[in-house]
């Protein structure tokens, strides 16, 4: 006979990263990161310096009372709260997260707020859920009054920009876009690890990520892996924008000028895998493989440092001097 199935247990975990150039000019030193990201006064914020400088704040909770998107016109009815939660890497790139996890069943009626917040981060169904429906609905997107992670996500951004650090030093070194990634994970099959089924680039600067995990990996976990994910899409659109049409033809001071804040602000922020749990990190080997991150990056960076040698190289040439024709003058001298 079968053993009963656990309804309790998670079915699915969901999550929206929207990623960003901090609105400073300069980077901030570490102190100041963890002053940022200080959400809450009863837990402290993360920081770590090696292999870069990364903060990474405690969670705050959000309560919710609304429908799940999705793809089949189910109405799901989910009643919790959304963990979401901000980071800064090289006191340069910002990042906020809303993310849930919900099981297969749930109360057949709302419970009293204290029943949720002894879950954080989980959303409850009235009911049955289909996590199949669940997963595609939140990969398109929701309708209005549908749960929005994204809209979360952004509260949090705003909360930020709205820091006394940040009040009276909102330039930023050069233009840059925000991108958002969603992702899904649903359970693995028993004995199998985790795997990436599609990684989309969409419109509008949204990518979508569905994965399989194994069961018992934490919802922090896989957020955190696509944190990593969004980060380095992210530094590499905006390095690709930064540079479109600027390598060629050589136009001195202008290509420089272009040039330069990849080389001073994100060439050196490419490190893959640096924080992901060991148990999802081959998970960038398979997207290497598909999507080729790595291989594009280094051809980029390669082709900027080439671009600035060759702009020194011709900076350094004494100019030619010219007859009164614009002619060039033979520095060989003339023959006698």
């Amino acid at each position: 006979m079968d053993a009963p199935v656990d309804t309790t247990r998670p079915v699915i975990a969901c999550g929206e990263v929207r990623t960003w150039l901090l609105p400073s000019f300069r980077p901030l030193a570490a102190q100041e990161a963890a002053r940022l990201l200080l959400l809450r006064a009863d837990e402290r914020v993360l920081v770590s310096e090696r292999p870069n400088l990364y903060a990474l704040s405690p969670d705050t909770l959000t309560g919710v009372d609304c429908r799940l998107p999705t793809s089949n016109g189910a109405r799901v009815r989910v009643v919790g709260t959304v963990a979401a939660r901000a980071s800064l890497t090289e006191g340069r790139v910002v990042q906020a997260t809303a993310y849930f996890r919900a099981p297969a069943t749930g109360p057949a009626a709302r419970q009293p707020w204290g029943h949720y917040l002894v879950r954080p981060g989980v959303l409850e169904p009235l009911g049955k859920l289909p996590e199949q429906a669940v997963a595609q609905g939140v990969l398109a997107g929701g309708r209005p009054g549908e749960l929005d992670l994204g809209l979360i996500a952004d509260g949090l951004l705003t909360r930020l920009r709205q820091h006394p650090l940040l009040h009276k030093n909102t330039r930023v070194p050069f233009k840059s876009r925000r991108t958002s990634l969603r992702w899904v994970a649903l359970p693995a099959p028993d004995g199998q690890g985790p795997s990436i089924e599609r990684f989309t680039l969409a419109e509008d600067d949204l990518r979508t990520v569905r994965l399989r995990v194994p069961r018992d990996t934490e919802p922090s976990a896989v957020a955190g892996l696509c944190e990593d994910f969004a980060l380095h899409d992210w530094l590499l659109t905006t390095v690709v924008r930064m540079i479109d049409g600027k390598l060629v033809p050589v136009e001195g001071q202008a290509a420089l000028k272009a040039l330069r804040p990849a080389v001073e602000h994100l060439l050196h922020l490419w490190m893959p895998r640096a924080r992901v749990d060991r148990t999802l990190a081959p998970l960038w080997d398979v997207l290497e493989q598909e999507s080729g991150f790595t291989r594009q990056w280094r051809t980029l960076s390669q082709r900027i440092r080439d671009q600035l040698a060759l702009l020194q190289t011709i900076g350094s040439l004494p100019e030619a001097p010219l007859h009164r024709d614009g002619a060039a003058e033979s520095r060989l001298g003339t023959a006698s």
